[in-house]
């Protein structure tokens, strides 16, 4: 068993530094305050910086060193990490040994820094600990850079050593280098992912033109111009914004990948960010991921009664494959993460493989796929069936070979989730053959398709009456103007919903079970049309039947559906 750790006060009160009484009053100051145990002590003066480094590499069992011993500074080699680091982070490099890098901090419960370093100096780290003060004292003094500063003070993007230059493109606005909150390109930066988070963004587009740089939000699925940005603000936003995820901000030639958290009504968002490179300059799109997201409820992802009775019943059978389709962005990952979170119980084995890992599940096993170094999604699954698992969960189905583990996988007992890109529910079985998986494989192990598309919800606020509803969408959606009277409503717009007329979105569903019938006709090939209408014979609805469901609950509009449900030939009979 693990030792635990001493408590930053017993060590103090260990060393005759501080009473327990002192201690008592420290900490109950500290958690009024908001604020650590070690900071609460300096600023009363009870300790001082040096004593509670000290007691903190003690406390970790880090090595503590004195920067103010010549022989230790000495030591110290500035060019083994970029300028723009130390001074940002207050770190110092301290050498080299047997390839990893030993490197003073003055924090160390801050892991999130020492991941983030590893990650941009591609190498391991050992870390040492001295004093904050001891670090900016020797920069000051032995770098000859400017006196920094703490957060909320200014710093005069002049005053900063020409030097960073040399690790950042010179074109860069020097801003983004700053460690102070306040400065222009951060506040910027901060304020749109916050506005980002509050106008329940999907995704953020930041996107270089010729002559400026847009900026987009999506919400509920559509793309909305929020601003123009000023051309020569281009290099200090993308720069700042790639600081942020980790990215190496010095190479704009090749697609870079990185993440973002940020603090936001007691909790925590994660940003997924991409930065690839196009003709006018580095185009950024970060993907708002809120850990609440998959965990609305199977009830309000849009499910109709009868549907969600099957959906729930398919998901606690024992063993067999199944599959939501879909394209992207339609909303699968959610569907699945919500069965998960529905099955995630002390009595099973869950393990998911991902590419990439979007949301944290406690109590489930997660992997990332990272084909670089071999550990594919057919690597994964073999690795799976070794550990036991009850369910598994495979991101996406793209090759035969991932579908037929995962076949095999359900023919020997376990409950299998995954998805495909098809644009209805029978589609996946031809999908699935023309991989080349064998037909009986297929026809035996699947338990359900599911395919399912998301569309945009009225706003309650400003919803109204559609007096004179468009027949052609009436039509599409298979509503006669009988059925549409007192039921279809049209959008408005109003401050609820940024004058759009819509707020939220939920899933259409084509629930296919298998049937016998259905499962003969797989094994055959038959059709797709053929094994359509045996579906819809044996009580499957279809995108469009479930989406009049919802028009005449005066939820959505049958232009929503009849535009997002892909109706074949829609199109052409909207321009005539």
């Amino acid at each position: 068993m693990a030792r635990s750790r001493k408590k930053l006060g017993d060590i103090l009160i260990g060393w005759g530094v501080v009473t327990a009484m002192q201690i008592d009053t420290a900490a109950k100051t500290a958690k009024n305050t908001g604020r650590r145990l070690g900071e609460t002590l300096i600023e009363t003066g009870m300790v001082n910086e040096d004593q509670i480094a000290k007691a903190l590499a003690t406390q970790f069992g880090i090595e503590y060193v004195d920067l103010a011993n010549a022989a230790v500074a000495s030591r110290i080699d500035p060019k083994l990490i970029p300028e723009d680091l130390i001074k940002k982070h207050l770190v110092l490099p301290l050498g080299r040994t047997n390839g990893r890098l030993q490197l003073v901090v003055h924090d160390p419960m801050d892991l999130e820094l020492q991941d983030m370093l590893r990650f941009r100096l591609n190498v391991e780290i050992d870390t040492r600990l001295t004093a904050k003060s001891q670090i900016k004292s020797y920069i000051e003094t032995k770098m000859n850079a400017p006196k920094m500063v703490g957060a909320g003070e200014s710093l005069v993007s002049a005053s900063i050593d020409k030097s960073i230059d040399k690790s950042v493109d010179k074109s860069v606005d020097k801003s983004i280098d700053i460690t102070a909150e306040d400065a222009p390109i951060v506040r910027l930066c901060s304020r749109m992912l916050t506005e980002a988070v509050k106008m329940r963004s999907s995704d953020v587009h930041v996107e270089p033109m010729a002559d400026r740089v847009r900026l987009r939000y999506r919400i509920d699925g559509v793309c909305i111009e929020r601003d123009n940005l000023p051309k020569r603000m281009q290099n200090s936003v993308l720069s700042r914004l790639k600081l942020m995820a980790g990215m190496n901000i010095a190479e704009k030639r090749v697609p870079q990948d990185g993440r973002i958290k940020i603090p936001f009504d007691d909790e925590f968002v994660d940003f997924r960010v991409s930065a690839c490179p196009t003709y006018h300059g580095e185009s950024v799109v970060l993907r708002v991921l809120k850990a609440d997201a998959v965990k609305i409820g199977l009830v309000n992802l849009g499910f109709e009664e009868d549907n969600l009775a099957i959906f729930n019943r398919i998901i606690r059978r024992p063993n067999g494959i199944f599959l939501v389709t879909g394209p992207t962005g339609s909303g699968k990952t959610t569907t699945l993460y919500s069965a998960l979170d529905v099955l995630n119980r002390p009595d099973k084995k869950i393990i998911t493989a991902e590419d990439p890992i979007e949301y944290n599940f406690d109590g489930i096993n997660q992997v990332q796929v990272h084909e670089k170094i071999g550990l594919t999604f057919s690597a994964i699954l073999r690795t799976m069936l070794r550990q036991a698992p009850n369910v598994i969960l495979v991101g996406e189905i793209r090759d035969r070979e991932v579908a037929e583990i995962a076949i095999q996988a359900a023919l020997t007992g376990h409950l299998v989730f995954s998805t495909l890109h098809t644009n209805d529910a029978p589609s996946a079985i031809t999908r699935l053959v023309d991989m080349g998986v064998k037909p009986f494989l297929v026809a035996s192990s699947i338990q359900a398709i599911m395919a399912q598309r998301l569309i945009r919800m009225l706003c309650k606020e400003c919803r109204a009456l559609d007096p004179d509803p468009d027949p052609k969408f009436l039509a599409l959606t298979g509503i006669s103007p009988d059925e549409a009277k007192g039921k279809v409503h049209r959008a408005v717009g109003c401050s609820a919903c940024n004058n759009t007329g819509y707020r939220g979105r939920r899933a259409i569903f084509e629930m296919m079970s298998m049937t016998a019938e259905i499962r003969e006709m797989a094994f055959n090939l038959a059709p797709i049309a053929e094994v359509r209408r045996a579906a819809i014979a044996s009580g499957m609805r279809t995108l469009v039947e479930d989406g009049k469901l919802k028009i005449l609950k005066g939820l959505t509009t049958p232009g929503e559906v009849a535009t997002i449900a892909q109706i074949e030939g829609v199109i052409e009979d909207v321009e005539t």
